[in-house]
């Protein structure tokens, strides 16, 4: 290699060290889908259980060192302890994921619903999460609302914005300096109508409305097929709004399938407009998190190979020659610009990374470095009895 690429080749490796992918602890427990949730052999029975789970995905991966919790499915007593618990496993306390969804008083909506009441119990709930971030040092609330109708004339579109505004101002005004509020949007479902926060548009919105401290969550499933995600990426960034990622996989709708296992493409591509726009860089804080359910694949290996999927499109949008590819676009030369996103995207990355791990003190291999702890076996043998965590615990 000349001096440009050794260099090039240096500042990609320096960029896959100090990555950061946050896991969700739900990812843990037992998932399934609206008909049925299925159980597994060791599944944790707590949140301190999902992370020490958790932990065995950063031992083996070196770049998952933040878990994101769940608010009820992770309620404790004792907050500073499970943070503690945290920290004691080289891990962090990342985002507080509200939960406006699972009771009763919801059923026709939370911080929109047209009952005062309700909308005081979603804000009450939300500004507990606070309390929450506060007790763990957590930076992000993470807010989405399955509020909407479900047939016209069910409610009045227009009054459910304002009460959703007054809601999340209400939230806003507490959070600390150094804490934010990161809404994220969905396309449909559970309501069928109008969903009140649809779209990146009406999230940015509101956002913008809020102030510095609100951003705008991408989850990569939750858009209508064909969307370029990548545009609302781009745009996000430049505008600095843009938060946070729920990555995961989607063939229809919100499936919440492994990230990459439908479109590595997609994922290569979202990526790219990250590293050319800065996304990566620290100070622009844009937190990168699973959001996904492992229904039939193994909790942890699943974790692991996700994990993977991101590193290995992120090496490839790393790889991109930016200086030729904006030299192709200022010529206008179609074929050329292009040729040179999929040399990056058809490269692979994948010695690269086991380069990366070794320099890192790790096995080059995450998932047999896992399967040689034998973290799987310990925890089906011990982990008898009890309740196992999943949606709802």
């Amino acid at each position: 290699m000349n001096d440009r690429a050794t260099d090039a080749h240096a500042s990609i490796k320096a960029a896959l060290k100090a990555q950061v992918i946050e896991t969700p602890s739900w990812g843990y427990g037992n998932s399934g889908t609206r008909f049925k949730v299925f159980a597994q052999a060791g599944v944790p029975r707590d949140p301190f259980e999902k992370l020490d789970d958790a932990a065995q995905v950063h031992a083996a991966t070196g770049v998952a060192p933040v878990v994101s919790l769940h608010i009820p499915w992770d309620r404790v007593e004792d907050y500073a302890a499970l943070s503690k618990h945290a920290e004691d496993r080289g891990l962090a306390i990342g985002a507080i994921n509200a939960n406006t969804f699972q009771d009763d008083a919801y059923k026709l909506g939370s911080v929109t619903h047209a009952d005062p009441a309700v909308r005081r119990k979603a804000v009450d709930h939300l500004l507990e999460c606070v309390d929450i971030m506060d007790a763990t040092g957590s930076r992000d609330l993470k807010l989405w609302f399955a509020d909407g109708t479900n047939y016209p004339g069910q409610d009045d579109i227009t009054a459910r914005q304002d009460r959703l505004f007054e809601c999340l101002q209400a939230v806003y005004d507490r959070l600390g300096d150094d804490q934010r509020l990161v809404l994220e949007y969905k396309l449909f479902e559970p309501a069928f109508y109008t969903t009140d926060v649809p779209d990146w548009g009406t999230a940015y919105a509101h956002t913008l409305k809020l102030g510095e401290k609100a951003k705008v969550v991408v989850d990569t499933g939750h858009h209508a097929p064909g969307t370029n995600i990548e545009f609302i990426v781009a745009f996000l960034l430049r505008e600095g709004k843009l938060g946070a990622f729920d990555f995961n996989s989607r063939f229809y709708a919100d499936d919440d399938l492994m990230v990459g296992a439908a479109d590595p493409f997609q994922l290569f591509r979202i990526l790219h407009e990250v590293a050319k726009n800065g996304g990566f860089d620290p100070a622009r804080q844009v937190a990168f998190m699973l959001d996904q359910c492992h229904n039939i694949e193994a909790k942890i290996p699943g974790v692991i190979r996700s994990v993977m999927n991101v590193q290995e499109a992120t090496a490839k949008a790393l790889s991109v020659d930016l200086d030729a590819l904006r030299a192709a676009q200022r010529a206008g030369d179609v074929l050329g610009a292009n040729a040179v996103l999929m040399d990056a995207y058809n490269t692979d990355v994948r010695p690269l990374l086991r380069e990366v791990r070794k320099e890192m003190g790790l096995d080059p291999d995450p998932l047999a470095a896992y399967a040689a702890t034998g973290w799987q076996q310990r925890i089906v043998a011990e982990r008898v009895g009890g309740e196992q965590a999943g949606w709802g615990a």
